[in-house]
Parts: structure tokens; C-alpha cells; sequence
């Protein structure tokens, strides 16, 4: 296959996977079970599927030079992908399908900070115009809220503390893209991540198990949309494509959340968050740019 048709193929499958996961949120909100009950479901449900995948493709890993056996290093993506999933799945049960999935984004900011502390990367000055245009943005999406009540911000900062753990997954899982398939890859990530849920899903206090076949239809649609079609797609479709591109695909997943939230269940997004929100994006791009 020609170069420019492959990458066109893979920045299109970029944007079909920001804007599935733009659609876990809806569907975490028409969830019946509780919402780190409906994370694990995600996970559980999607699990089977992605390691017949990964099994079928067994022999073109092995030929490619890919790993087939377990490591250290998909225990920690596992463990950081349960605390992104448990804390933003919790964030879209007090604040709007907006700012949660807008303040989950943080995540490149929060790797660069990182490289930063522990590595001493150097940036470039657009990295920190990038820096200054989040920490802007970010407080115009959370500032409307602060009159809200605890709740809603306690849902904001949950929204944040799933980027930290995204941002944790991501670095985990740096060094396992180039090792595993993203077949493989998937099916561990997925894996762990359902077995560290389950406890915290188990000794809740919300439903755990659906109330009947509209229930699992729900759970089963967030799986197949979501992880396998939002997040399976995204990692395959990264691995092909420029950084710089990829983050096209944080512009199309919340503007995808937003619409849907809006008309679905009516939230409303004043003119004061679109501009926070559309602030803190580009600053996300730009902080991308200069890391």
C-alpha cells in the first residue's frame, strides 16, 4: 500500500476513534450500574474480544520480532488505566460529560512536566505559551462551576486526577508500543485494568450488575465503541502517524461529548467554557508542539 494512502487510512481511523471515545461518556451516564461498576464492564467485556485478536495474530507477532510474553511493564499500564478509568468514570457521575472529558485531556501536559522533574527535558518557548493557554483555559471551564457547589468541583478535579493516571499510562506503556502489537498490547492493558476494578466495583455501594437486556446492551455498546473502537483504533492508528497529527484527536473527542451531551441530555455549555474549553485544547496542541 502506498505511504500516502496508509497514512491517510490511519489519520482517518485517528479521527473515527476520538470521536467514539467522545461517546463513552453518554454511555456511562445511560449505564444503569454504578460508574466504577460500568468501568469495569467496559473493560471485562472487551477483554475476550481483543485477545481472540491478539491470538489469531500470535504467529505475525512472532515473525515480526514482537514480544508474546507477559512483563512488569503491562502490570504498571494496567494499574495507571484503572485509576484513569475508575476517577473520570467517577468525574461524569458529578460534573458535566464536557469538563470531564475536556480536563481528562490534560494528560500531555501532565508527561511533559514529568520529563521535565524527573528527565530535565527542556522545552522550547511554545511549550510554555502551551502551559500558560491550559492553566487558562482550564480555570475558564471550572470557573462557572465554583457556584455550584462542591459537588460539581469535586467532579472537575476528578476529571484532572484521570489525566494524571492517563498521563502514568502513557509513559508505562511508552517503550511496551515498540515491543507488543497493539493487539496483545490491548488485551493485557484491558485485562488488568478489569482485575484492579473489580474490588473497588464489588464494594460499592451502586449497582453492579445491569438490571436486565437494555442494561447489558448499554454495557456491551460502551465496550465495543469505546474500547475497542475508540481506544484499540487510536493506539493502532498512533502508531502510524506523526505526534503532532495525533493530537488531532483530543479536538474531536470532547467536541464529540459536547454535541452528544447536549443533545441528549441537555447540558447546556456557556460561552464562557467554550472559550475555556477551545483555550485549553490549544494549549494542549501547543504544549505537544514544544515537548
Amino acid at each position: 500500500m502506498p505511504a500516502h494512502r496508509s497514512t491517510a487510512l490511519a489519520f482517518l481511523a485517528l479521527l473515527t476513534g476520538g470521536m467514539a471515545i467522545g461517546f463513552a461518556g453518554i454511555f456511562m451516564r445511560l449505564s444503569d450500574v454504578g460508574p466504577i461498576a460500568s468501568a469495569f464492564w467496559r473493560m471485562a467485556i472487551a477483554a475476550p474480544i481483543l485477545w481472540c485478536w491478539a491470538l489469531s495474530v500470535r504467529r505475525v507477532d512472532a515473525a515480526a520480532g514482537k514480544r508474546i510474553d507477559f512483563s512488569r511493564g503491562l502490570v504498571w499500564a494496567g494499574l495507571f488505566f484503572a485509576g484513569d478509568m475508575a476517577s473520570w468514570h467517577l468525574s461524569l457521575h458529578y460534573t458535566t460529560v464536557s469538563n470531564a472529558t475536556l480536563l481528562s485531556n490534560f494528560a500531555p501536559v501532565f508527561i511533559a512536566l514529568w520529563m521535565w522533574l524527573a528527565h530535565k527535558m527542556r522545552f522550547e518557548r511554545i511549550f510554555l505559551v502551551g502551559l500558560v493557554c491550559t492553566l487558562a483555559g482550564a480555570v475558564m471551564l471550572v470557573g462557572p462551576n465554583a457556584g455550584l457547589g462542591d459537588q460539581k468541583l469535586g467532579g472537575d478535579a476528578l476529571g484532572l486526577v484521570s489525566a494524571v493516571f492517563y498521563a502514568g499510562y502513557q509513559l508505562a506503556i511508552k517503550e511496551a508500543r515498540s515491543q507488543y502489537s497493539t493487539a496483545r498490547l490491548m488485551a493485557w492493558s484491558s485485562t488488568i485494568t478489569a482485575l484492579a476494578l473489580l474490588p473497588f466495583a464489588l464494594a460499592s455501594a451502586a449497582p453492579f450488575w445491569p438490571g436486565g437486556g437494555a442494561g447489558w446492551m448499554t454495557l456491551l455498546t460502551l465496550a465495543l465503541v469505546a474500547q475497542i473502537g475508540g481506544q484499540t483504533v487510536i493506539a493502532y492508528a498512533s502508531a502510524h502517524l506523526p505526534a503532532a497529527l495525533s493530537s488531532v484527536s483530543l479536538l474531536i473527542q470532547p467536541l464529540t461529548a459536547t454535541i452528544a451531551a447536549w443533545l441528549l441530555f441537555n447540558e447546556v455549555v456557556g460561552a464562557w467554557q467554550i472559550v475555556g474549553g477551545g483555550l485549553l485544547l490549544f494549549g494542549i496542541v501547543l504544549s505537544k508542539r514544544g515537548s
